[in-house]
């Protein structure tokens, strides 16, 4: 059931780049340097790894891949997380150069045959595996509409544009977009399927109107 498990990889993974933009809050992005990760345990979009935080932390912390690659010698990939508690702040204090223990690629990622009109629904952070999926379904043809919500201001949407047909924006706060839910802007009859990330509350809200209207979610 879980293909994925079989071919994961635990590795030293060096930080080659890392940002904390001060519009990003508590976000922070990390690009590591993952061994051959990607070419032996990549199964799609929506994947995510597990990383050790410190020695004194038993519990590694799960955190949703945004984007990989097949590189040469060493395969690369992205997150963004954000920082809730003491092993993501270890994390986050992590500098350039620094190794962490990576163990992945884990999870079957989103279930899609790139054809029909998607619609893609993302939260705060969990907006950030949509990105390689958005990637996925416009190089197969099929340029999605994403619609995302945040609780005060957006952080990373200029990654989505070359790869989306529309995006549209949520805030709590209405400091973008529109003043509420992103639930409140979604008409999912006009679609064959819908993929969301996010909040609990939100996929909530989001399985709720696809039963109600028959959409595939």
């Amino acid at each position: 059931a879980y293909p994925a498990l079989v071919n994961m990889l635990s590795s030293e993974c060096p930080i080659v780049c890392k940002s904390a933009r001060e519009e990003m809050g508590d976000a922070i992005y990390l690009v590591l340097e993952a061994g051959e990760m990607v070419r032996t345990s990549y199964a799609g979009p929506g994947q995510f790894v597990h990383v050790k935080c410190g020695e004194g932390l038993l519990l590694r912390r799960p955190i949703s891949v945004c984007s990989c690659m097949e590189d040469d010698p060493a395969d690369l990939l992205s997150v963004v997380f954000e920082v809730r508690g003491e092993g993501t702040q270890w994390l986050a204090n992590r500098p350039v150069g620094h190794s962490v223990d990576v163990l992945g690629l884990l999870g079957n990622g989103f279930s899609m045959k790139p054809e029909g009109r998607y619609l893609l629904v993302g939260g705060g952070i969990g907006t950030a595996p949509l990105l390689l999926l958005c990637k996925e379904l416009c190089r197969a043809g099929v340029r999605p509409d994403l619609y995302v919500g945040f609780r005060d201001a957006s952080y990373g949407m200029e990654s989505f544009v070359p790869w989306c047909h529309t995006i549209h924006l949520a805030t709590d706060s209405g400091s973008e977009g529109h003043h509420g839910l992103v639930t409140d802007l979604l008409d999912v009859r006009n679609y064959d399927i819908v993929l969301t990330c996010g909040p609990m509350v939100m996929m909530r809200g989001v399985t709720k109107l696809c039963a109600d209207a028959g959409v595939p979610c």
